[in-house]
């Protein structure tokens, strides 16, 4: 869910709920994954780079990639965000406008993210704006964080999931907040990221008048 990517993946020491010895597992195999790739891909570039080459260095096997990542711009667009995003907006307050709801859970775990990770976002803004096989992989990766979002905001208004107003409202904002962040990485990310997102969500919640 790389377009929005806002809330920062609870890691196994993080507080809360404490997760299965599984769940836990899991996430530290993901996280050495990423890691590797990104540091390949610095030294190498994407392209030069074969999973096999990842899988090496993750200290994996080429299987486990491919169970976790089932293609290599998966690596890039993967994440563990939309079941927290979910878990955010869920928390937001019944009256409040849809929009704003995106915004205020956008914005604040954005900022969070930024001063924790502003390297790897940086990466995966770069690659997403400079590899096309990224690019066009973000298209199904925004479907499915599209469809959770419909389902929250079906429950929230009382519309069906499938009700056309919804998927343009979900499908809109995925693709703004898309824009946003190759905007900032093709300026060479000197600009807040997170008044680019507010300044994007203004002229959604405009009506797109310009």
């Amino acid at each position: 869910m790389t377009a929005m990517a806002p809330v920062r993946p609870r890691t196994p020491d993080a507080p809360g709920p404490r997760l299965g010895l599984r769940e836990r597992k899991k996430i530290k195999t993901r996280q050495a994954i990423r890691r590797a790739a990104y540091r390949l891909f610095e030294e190498q570039g994407y392209d030069a780079t074969p999973v096999e080459r990842i899988a090496e260095a993750a200290e994996v096997s080429p299987s486990t990639v491919f169970r976790y990542f089932p293609s290599k711009e998966d690596i890039v667009l993967t994440d563990e965000y939309d079941a927290l995003l979910e878990a955010e907006l869920r928390r937001r307050p019944a009256g409040e406008p849809p929009l704003e709801s995106i915004r205020q859970v956008v914005l604040e775990t954005r900022r969070h993210v930024l001063d924790q990770d502003r390297e790897e976002i940086g990466l995966r803004a770069g690659l997403a704006l400079g590899v096309p096989a990224i690019r066009a992989r973000m298209a199904e990766s925004n479907a499915a964080t599209a469809h959770m979002l419909c389902r929250v905001l079906a429950e929230r208004t009382g519309r069906p999931a499938d009700d056309l107003e919804l998927r343009v409202f979900a499908a809109s904002v995925l693709a703004s907040l898309q824009e946003t962040v190759l905007h900032w990485a093709a300026r060479g990310q000197v600009e807040d990221l997170a008044e680019l997102i507010d300044r994007t969500l203004d002229t959604l919640s405009r009506g797109l008048t310009l």
